[in-house]
């Protein structure tokens, strides 16, 4: 963690700790992260509608447990942490819930996402979200985070609970089956 973010999460503890002070400080911390939340939360659930919901609840969850933040990690870690899990929990809720076949769940989720009203639908950009889709939770998972938000190894490790050979592993499959489905697109 850099000294000033250190200071700034120093900063906003303090007024979460003051009395009356900590809607000010979730206020800070909103318009602090919620853009880099909420692209984070874009990239693994695909529609912006989707994002929406999953980042009012991660927002909802810190909100309720910010009094219990330790700081041994820097706010955004601890945000970011919170809107991954909250986003795997929406994609196996997603799963979970409908009655299609699984290749007929990522037919559908290509669907919605040629239908988004703020998705590019610039080919290049279209067929990532789309060979991002069919990869298995797990990469889906690390490639986001090391490719949209160029997380080093060693913060999704402490994030995930997973060893860096691991992640790295991970990482290079999705990369090799992204460019498989791209190239077969193509």
């Amino acid at each position: 963690m850099g000294q000033n973010q250190m200071s700034d999460d120093q900063e906003i503890l303090n007024l979460i700790h003051s009395k009356g002070d900590k809607d000010k400080a979730f206020s800070i911390i909103l318009k602090r992260f919620h853009d880099r939340l909420y692209w984070h939360i874009r990239s693994m659930v695909g529609v912006h509608e989707d994002a929406n919901d999953v980042l009012q609840n991660v927002m909802i969850k810190a909100f309720r447990a910010i009094d219990r933040f330790e700081g041994k990690s820097s706010l955004y870690t601890w945000l970011y942490t919170i809107a991954t899990n909250e986003s795997i929990t929406f994609i196996k809720k997603r799963k979970r819930k409908s009655s299609v076949s699984i290749d007929n769940e990522d037919l559908a989720l290509s669907e919605r996402l040629k239908s988004d009203e703020f998705f590019d639908e610039k080919q290049a950009e279209f067929l990532l979200s789309e060979a991002i889709e069919h990869l298995p939770d797990k990469q889906k998972l690390v490639f986001n985070m090391r490719y949209f938000d160029s997380l080093p190894y060693q913060q999704i490790e402490e994030m995930l609970g997973t060893s860096t050979g691991a992640l790295k592993a991970s990482y290079h499959h999705a990369v090799k089956k992204i460019e498989a489905y791209i190239s077969a697109k193509i």
